[in-house]
């Protein structure tokens, strides 16, 4: 049974990858997404909302970009040009997201309407709800969204924006 079903998530890996490079959302088995232990609700002020926070965990350009070499692979993405693709926290690191998990990280392409710039408008539009002063999002419901559809997020939050599925 454990066979057929790696089986299957080669299967569902490969079709993903086959549709573009460029895709809008992670292959949800590879990167699930993962949060960061030391952020919660009770120590957002001290962490994601202090400004320059992001800063002082961020992981090293060597680290990110050999996890980035490795995904594109494992992704089977056509284009393996590394200067193509951000390798991008889905949970954002201003959203409470692991830094170096590999389950957070994904290569993310910079090209296209729904690309790695993009997904960084929503990531700061809900640092800022959940930061707020009255925050109408908890930092645990943001994660949620952020890393279950960004892009239905982003269509809520920032305006309505249509990507190609897989």
């Amino acid at each position: 049974m454990r066979a057929v079903i790696f089986a299957a998530g080669l299967m569902s890996v490969s079709l993903i990858a086959g549709e573009a490079d460029g895709r809008s959302l992670p292959d949800s088995f590879m990167t699930p997404g993962a949060t960061n232990p030391n952020v919660s609700q009770t120590n957002i002020k001290r962490t994601i909302c202090k400004s320059g926070w992001t800063r002082t965990i961020r992981p090293p350009g060597s680290y990110t970009t050999a996890l980035k070499r490795q995904q594109i692979v494992e992704y089977e993405y056509r284009n393996r040009k590394l200067g193509s693709y951000e390798e991008d926290h889905l949970i954002s690191l201003q959203l409470g997201g692991d830094p170096q998990d590999p389950h957070n990280l994904w290569p993310q392409a910079y090209a296209g309407k729904c690309g790695a710039r993009v997904k960084d408008v929503i990531e700061t539009t809900l640092k800022r709800l959940v930061c707020s002063p009255k925050p109408p999002l908890t930092l645990v419901e943001a994660q949620q969204m952020i890393s279950q559809d960004w892009v239905a997020a982003y269509s809520r939050y920032v305006r309505e924006i249509n990507c190609p599925s897989p």
